[in-house]
């Protein structure tokens, strides 16, 4: 929801554009299809689980935590699926084919981050995957709903012929503006693996931290929020983040704490909210800022 809200915010900051009936469809599909895949990694890890004791699967695995039956989570898997699927094709025949191909590809990586004979979050691709789908491509398509085809990019099918328009300076400036989404939410996949890395390796997935190791994982995981920062400030020297933003960068103050706590004792019980609390804080905080400079607008 976090980087639906600052695409959608952008879109209105950026091009002074907003379609009320497009970000409701697109909120439905993506909410929808976020808990079913949830729901299928949960049911994936519980189906092919070779540890079954300790606090990874008696708590963390909502179906062993609470409960469900196979058929209950299966049900709700289909039902979630079918409203995600039904939003996203109304919002793809109010726009255009581009966001049909984009909401597609995401569909497809969001069922193989979790389905197959080799898922990625079996494998040391989960947090480019996490980070680059949910950071950037959920960012790009919550401000392309709302503006017009030619100033992000678009796509024409004429007798049998496909058009590609591409505006590469407001798609990379996108894409600057999603780099701290991206890089805070592979953090938290990256501090998810760091916690499990050995029982990970009893239940032969294969993340990047078991590939690297406990100390480059950590090293990747602080360097990842500096560079966010780093971002930011670009944003303000070229005049795309709001002046407002300034005061955001002393976030790095908690920040940092909370960095130090995680690398000192990585635990999913005690510590990995610590991760979690640094994107909502890092990211809201931009939400906050959009919104004022919008309003001061």
């Amino acid at each position: 929801m976090i980087p639906f809200a600052i695409g959608s915010l952008y879109a209105l900051y950026r091009f002074d554009q907003f379609d009320v009936g497009h970000f409701l469809l697109m909120l439905a599909s993506l909410l929808a299809f976020d808990m079913a895949t949830t729901a299928i990694n949960n049911y994936g890890d519980y189906k092919k689980a070779v540890k079954r004791n300790g606090y990874g699967y008696e708590v963390h695995n909502a179906i062993v935590q609470y409960k469900l039956s196979e058929r209950s989570v299966l049900l709700l898997i289909f039902l979630l699926l079918s409203i995600a699927m039904v939003a996203g094709f109304t919002l793809f025949l109010k726009t255009n084919l581009l966001v049909l191909l984009l909401g597609g590809l995401s569909f497809l990586v969001g069922f193989w981050y979790s389905l197959g004979p080799i898922p990625i979050s079996r494998m040391p691709l989960g947090e480019l995957f996490s980070g680059l789908f949910m950071g950037f491509v959920i960012i790009f398509m919550s401000a392309y709903v709302h503006v017009e085809p030619d100033q992000l990019a678009g796509i024409i099918w004429e007798n049998g012929h496909v058009y590609l328009d591409v505006n590469v300076k407001e798609i990379l400036l996108v894409f600057l503006v999603s780099i701290p989404a991206i890089l805070t939410i592979g953090n938290i996949m990256l501090a998810n693996n760091i916690c499990d890395k050995d029982e990970d390796i009893v239940n032969k997935r294969y993340t990047l931290p078991v590939y690297i190791g406990k100390k480059s994982a950590l090293a990747l995981f602080r360097n990842a929020y500096y560079l966010s920062y780093v971002d930011l400030i670009v944003l303000i020297a070229i005049g795309i983040h709001p002046l407002l933003i300034l005061p955001i960068l002393l976030t790095i103050i908690p920040l940092r704490k909370r960095i130090a706590v995680f690398m000192q004792d990585c635990s999913k019980e005690r510590t990995f909210g610590l991760v979690v609390k640094n994107f909502i804080q890092l990211n809201a905080a931009r939400i906050l800022v959009f919104t004022v400079a919008i309003v001061l607008r």
